[in-house]
């Protein structure tokens, strides 16, 4: 099993920067990478971005690409998303998923985080 405790989010103005930080306790063999999603009002939730622990292999939305960067802290069983240049559209809840990267892209596990909110205003 593993568990998953978001933080970091808040209410931001438009072109500002937030980080976001997932724990995670417990990794079974299924999971070789963490990744990021959000899920706005009325919206579906949608990939954003994802990290592998091993070789750090990155993939992005398209959307962040250039102003949101993911890392990883291996000892402390930690990833991060840096939110730079944010924008209203960046509003949402993210949240935290285990899963699995390679080389088709990421795949998002059933493991989720409880979400944390971003707001962005204008």
């Amino acid at each position: 099993q593993v568990q998953l405790v978001e933080s970091g989010g808040g209410l931001v103005q438009a072109g500002g920067s937030l980080r976001l930080s997932c724990a995670a306790s417990g990794r079974p063999f299924s999971v070789n990478a963490m990744g990021w999603f959000r899920q706005a009002p009325g919206k579906e939730r949608e990939f954003v971005a994802a990290i592998t622990w091993s070789g750090g292999s990155t993939y992005y939305a398209d959307s962040v690409k250039g102003r949101f960067t993911i890392s990883r802290d291996n000892a402390k069983n930690t990833v991060y998303l840096q939110m730079n240049s944010l924008k209203p559209e960046d509003t949402a809840v993210y949240y935290c998923n285990a899963g699995r990267g390679s080389s088709y892209g990421y795949t998002s596990s059933n493991y989720w985080g409880q979400g944390t909110q971003v707001t962005v205003s204008s």
